[in-house]
């Protein structure tokens, strides 16, 4: 078997990769990303493409499976740029498949594709995918279940699987995860349990968390497996205020969720971290998903629980950790985090 996976070099791609190079069923896989790492893989080589501009039907000739993963986060101030990539480029990677002659094809979708949904009780594929509305992530998953359905209906003979995972965390996507969504000004020694005294308790701030390495093996799994459709990838527990209160040894305290709210679109429109307040967002709508069909249909189970994987981040966050690739490299800021102040924190893409 010969895979393609494209966005190849980051908190996903990586795990993927790294579980495809033990997978005796495939023969070889292509990593494609738009900056070439340092890091290699068993079976893997790797092309520089951009989905948003480069030609891809070749790359995808004689494969078996094209692994969709390619997302952009930041520049979360420039939505034409995100958009580019995010949707235009999820359409341009379906055409490119339908053109190579590619049998399956395997998107990462994700929880914030969900509409609003409950936090009492879990939900399996059937809930609709109209994402959050404030949310730009959300949006554009929306937008590319749509683009996908569309696929579906004009390419009938292509196997589709959509896996909608929860938050995606691993040691060696520390470095990355704190510049995408805490920005420069966090210190990283001060990410340790004894100096974080509180944690909020907002009302319907609760989500799902999974280690990077099990969503791997789901991907594994999807690109192997005679499955079509989509599939809830999540671990437990869910993370709500008592079990991150035991994972930090943090007392909880009341929080309105308008005052929490206004707190992260504050420091949102001062350029104090480039997370814009629409992620808060989807995490008080979106549902708690139920991966049973996961279970059932990939075989898949997690080895990791979620507060472990959680756990594992931020132990990265305060030791720096990273990854030879231009999305996961602890030295990717510069000296000082300059590179990430010069980007103006979410205004630009300058790493």
């Amino acid at each position: 078997m010969r895979v393609v996976v494209v966005g190849a070099s980051g908190n996903v791609g990586t795990s993927l990769l790294g579980a495809l190079g033990e997978e005796p069923e495939v023969e070889s896989v292509l990593g494609i990303a738009r900056r070439l790492p340092g890091v290699d893989y068993p079976k893997a080589d790797w092309a520089a493409a951009d989905v948003s501009s480069s030609d891809l039907p070749p790359y995808f000739r004689g494969a078996d499976v094209v692994i969709h993963l390619a997302w952009l986060i930041q520049p979360g101030r420039d939505l034409a740029t995100l958009r580019a990539t995010n949707v235009e480029g999820s359409a341009r990677v379906f055409n490119a498949v339908a053109a190579a002659g590619v049998p399956a094809l395997v998107y990462a979708s994700s929880v914030g594709a969900y509409s609003p949904g409950p936090k009492d009780r879990r939900v399996d594929e059937s809930w609709p995918t109209g994402g959050i509305e404030s949310s730009f992530y959300a949006r554009h998953k929306a937008e590319v279940e749509r683009l996908l359905d569309n696929f579906e209906r004009e390419s009938p003979s292509v196997r589709v699987v959509r896996l909608r995972p929860a938050l995606i965390f691993k040691r060696e996507a520390a470095s990355g995860i704190r510049r995408l969504f805490a920005g420069p000004f966090l210190p990283s020694p001060l990410v340790r349990r004894e100096l974080i005294p509180l944690v909020p308790r907002t009302e319907r701030l609760c989500f799902q968390a999974v280690h990077s390495e099990d969503i791997g093996d789901a991907y594994r799994l999807a690109a192997l497996r005679d499955v079509r459709g989509a599939f809830n990838v999540a671990a437990e527990p869910v993370l709500n205020s008592d079990v991150l209160s035991r994972l930090l040894a943090a007392r909880p305290a009341r929080v309105h969720p308008g005052l929490l709210r206004a707190g992260a679109a504050l420091s949102y429109r001062l350029h104090l971290q480039p997370s814009e307040p629409g992620w808060l967002d989807m995490g008080l709508a979106a549902p708690l998903m139920d991966s049973g069909k996961a279970e059932k249909e990939l075989g898949w189970k997690p080895r990791h629980s979620a507060d472990d994987a959680l756990g594992e981040l931020l132990r990265g966050i305060r030791d720096r950790a990273g990854l030879d690739t231009p999305p996961l490299a602890s030295d990717t800021g510069g000296p000082l985090r300059l590179r990430e102040l010069l980007s103006g924190v979410g205004q630009r893409s300058g790493l």
